[in-house]
């Protein structure tokens, strides 16, 4: 199913994190799936980008600087239960974000099935940018968020 990812940069600083999940929580809004990397990778890949693009982003200097900068601030991917309220809640809080149109699909919680997901992918010649999910050990089913580079196939190959 196509869901919407909220994707933002967060301070790498004691209580950040506290901080952001307690404004989302304190409006009843529910963290459904999360993910937190290092932003420098983020903004590595984003260099090696550039050159497929129409436009340069940002000159090769640029990209050195906010690299180094990167490394105090992490990037957050994640699913809410209501993203138009996250959005505005984070948006009167003052947090800079972007949203991403993702697949996430919940699955059986077995050996195989993840495999079975990711080969859908290849035999439609979709590429998976990036995933993450999760899974309790004794739980029947699993989440799993997806981001292709083709969102219309991808929803077409598991709307079947």
């Amino acid at each position: 199913m196509v869901r919407t990812e909220i994707q933002l940069f967060l301070k790498n600083a004691p209580g950040e994190l506290g901080k952001l999940s307690s404004t989302l929580a304190e409006e009843k809004i529910n963290i459904d799936a999360m993910t937190i990397q290092d932003a420098s990778a983020y903004v590595q890949e984003l260099f090696k980008a550039r050159g497929k693009s129409l436009k340069r982003v940002a000159p090769a200097a640029s990209y050195g600087s906010m690299r180094k900068d990167s490394v105090d601030y992490a990037l957050i991917r994640l699913l809410v239960g209501e993203t138009d309220r996250a959005m505005d809640v984070l948006s009167k809080e003052g947090y800079v974000f972007d949203i991403m149109p993702v697949i996430a699909l919940k699955i059986k919680n077995m050996p195989g099935t993840l495999a079975k997901m990711a080969k859908k992918f290849g035999e439609e010649g979709v590429n998976i940018n990036y995933v993450y999910g999760s899974a309790l050990p004794d739980e029947k089913e699993s989440l799993f968020v997806f981001s292709p580079e083709d969102i219309d196939a991808a929803a077409r190959i598991f709307s079947e």
